[in-house]
């Protein structure tokens, strides 16, 4: 009686722990797409490309040469005579430890003064490397002209430059580089949120039914239609009252709403690399494949024909008679190690081409290798194979298939890559293909 007390216990439990674990998935269930956050942008909100001009110094050897990079030579004239130097009466001079570069960074918004940026640089000339290069203070311009941040320090590269007076190596991108923190913010881009009288939302990956479904969402938050989609990319929101004092706050809380995103069936191709990539989307209607192609493979093997040490100046073929004597290239039977001409499994000679031919009459000889006879010659050999691929069958995919389906088929046909991308295209052409096909 107790045994099956503490059974049923048991059992009730487990129901209770079923039950529960099953009402915590349904919140998870509910919420499942991506946030707004992911999928678009405040307008307003946005980086700032920044751009400058500047010098590297301290490199060993490695910099601009002042010949083949006159805008080095006349950015160090400059630079030099701002610290009072005089360079423009000495003459020629040569110097190969600087380089001009062009040196970027991005701003970030409500980036404030005092913040740091990290920079790229890359050189404009001949340089070979920038390592151990320091860059000299450089002003970071916005589109507008105006400078909004400086730069200055020691150039860190993640390759290398090694050369010697017969070779050299080279790892990765010495001609470019980065300072960490490298930037300091001098003017910051006026924007203030509490000014904004509306909000808009502009989508990364502009579609309607993503649109919709986002201003559903925030109108929802805000109890009242303060959202409608103006396009497929924008999404304009008034701000609710309740709100008009907390704009970050409602902000933040837009940010954070799921939305289940849609998109166009779309299959981007990129030809060069031979990478396919399908969208979720993709359908095709029932068509009926074969591919194939004629290959032909052309290899060179040229070899070396060596005579046999010490073999007299000409050896007679036996079984031949005529003129040898010949200009250019001419064919000769080959000899084999005992100093004999190489039949084959018919019992016929073996002719090789040679470039020269010892002139003569009666028996044709070969060169032998007494002095003035023997000479090593290259003779061509040349392997020809021809692959029709008549083995590829012939597949049928059905109407309405999904993405896997789809790869399965063409896998199942022996399709790589490359000829997928032949495939999907003569598909798209007969109509079959339910999707938009992008060419990288």
């Amino acid at each position: 009686m107790t045994m099956n007390r503490f059974a049923k216990d048991m059992i009730r439990r487990l129901l209770q722990a079923t039950f529960a674990v099953a009402l915590l998935a349904l919140p998870l269930q509910a919420q499942a797409g991506s946030r707004i956050k992911d999928i678009a942008d405040f307008e307003g909100i946005r980086d700032n490309m920044l751009v400058g001009y500047g010098l590297v110094v301290g490199l060993d050897g490695t910099g601009d040469s002042l010949t083949n990079a006159p805008f080095t030579r006349q950015s160090l004239q400059a630079m030099l005579e701002r610290f009072g130097v005089n360079i423009r009466d000495a003459g020629t001079f040569r110097t190969a430890n600087i380089a001009a570069v062009m040196v970027t960074a991005t701003l970030p918004p409500f980036a404030r003064h005092g913040s740091r940026l990290d920079v790229t640089i890359s050189t404009m000339g001949d340089a070979k490397s920038l390592q151990g290069g320091t860059l000299l203070v450089t002003p970071l311009l916005g589109a507008d002209g105006e400078v909004y941040s400086v730069a200055q320090g020691a150039v860190a590269i993640s390759g290398f430059r090694a050369q010697g007076a017969a070779a050299q190596i080279t790892r990765g991108t010495p001609t470019s580089g980065r300072i960490a923190n490298g930037a300091i913010v001098e003017r910051e881009v006026g924007f203030e949120l509490t000014s904004l009288p509306v909000l808009r939302l502009s989508l990364k990956n502009p579609d309607l039914t993503t649109a919709r479904r986002v201003s559903q969402a925030v109108s929802t938050l805000a109890g009242v239609p303060t959202a409608r989609a103006l396009d497929p990319s924008t999404v304009h929101i008034d701000i609710p009252e309740r709100f008009r004092r907390d704009i970050v706050g409602f902000m933040t809380e837009v940010e954070q709403l799921q939305v289940e995103t849609d998109q166009m069936a779309r299959v981007v191709i990129d030809e060069r690399s031979g990478t396919i990539v399908m969208g979720p989307n993709v359908r095709i209607d029932t068509v009926a494949i074969a591919q194939g192609s004629l290959t032909v493979r052309i290899t060179e093997t040229p070899q070396v024909s060596q005579p046999l040490p010490f073999s007299p100046a000409s050896t007679a073929i036996p079984g031949l008679s005529g003129t040898s004597a010949a200009t250019g290239s001419v064919q000769v039977p080959r000899i084999g190690p005992d100093g004999q001409p190489v039949r084959n499994a018919q019992g016929n000679f073996v002719f090789d081409t040679i470039t020269q031919a010892v002139p003569g009459t009666g028996t044709p000889t070969i060169p032998g290798s007494a002095a003035g006879g023997a000479q090593t010659v290259v003779v061509p050999r040349t392997d020809i194979q021809v692959d029709d691929q008549n083995q590829r069958r012939l597949g049928v995919l059905p109407r309405g298939v999904s993405l896997q389906e789809l790869v399965d088929g063409l896998n199942a046909l022996g399709v790589g890559p490359r000829d997928m991308i032949t495939i999907l295209q003569a598909i798209k052409a007969a109509g079959a293909l339910q999707a938009e096909i992008q060419v990288m």
